[in-house]
């Protein structure tokens, strides 16, 4: 039988199963040719570095990413449920979660940048149609339950929490409402 031919995209599904299962630091090139059932030479012919196949990795973690929350979304209550489900990302995959929460992001100078480069833009204003809130005070809610609920996540993707569903899923609601005053008092 001969051997399977081994293909840039296939190291990059096995490094992010890696990633996913054991975190970043499980991605080398050992644990890539050990789950690809081969030597470590077609692993190094596909990787001119290290830093460049991790980056490959954030972009397949940042696709699955997008996709879990698209699934999880309940277009009837599309801004709470979009929080929810970051919380359960959180939770069912934290390597991942940690992967995203924690990347290095460049030229990010004040809270509002990264606004503008990790939200789509589109939110803001479903969130304003939706409220009937301002843009502007859409924009200030999001920003802070995007706040919020990346801290609660990363508490829960670094933990062995026990913490239990209803106290999170309480925590997120009064924080939404505290902003949601504070965005219409703007």
């Amino acid at each position: 039988m001969p051997k399977q031919r081994i293909t840039k995209e296939m190291v990059v599904e096995a490094a992010f199963e890696l990633a996913r299962t054991g975190g970043m630091e499980q991605v080398i090139v050992k644990n890539i040719a050990q789950k690809l059932d081969c030597s470590v030479q077609p692993i190094y012919s596909y990787c001119q570095s290290m830093e460049g196949l991790r980056k490959d990795v954030v972009g397949r973690a940042s696709r699955f990413i997008q996709e879990y929350i698209a699934s999880h979304i309940d277009p009837s209550d599309f801004f709470r449920s979009t929080g929810h489900a970051y919380i359960q990302l959180a939770k069912e995959e934290p390597h991942l979660f940690q992967l995203f929460v924690l990347k290095k992001r460049e030229h990010i100078r004040a809270l509002t940048d990264l606004y503008q480069t990790e939200t789509n833009p589109e939110a803001a204003v479903t969130i304003a149609e939706t409220l009937q809130i301002s843009l502007s005070q859409a924009k200030a809610l999001h920003l802070h339950m995007l706040i919020y609920t990346v801290g609660i996540g990363t508490i829960l993707a670094t933990t062995d929490s026990g913490i239990p569903e209803e106290e999170i899923t309480s925590q997120l609601e009064l924080a939404y409402q505290a902003f949601l005053r504070q965005a219409r008092e703007q």
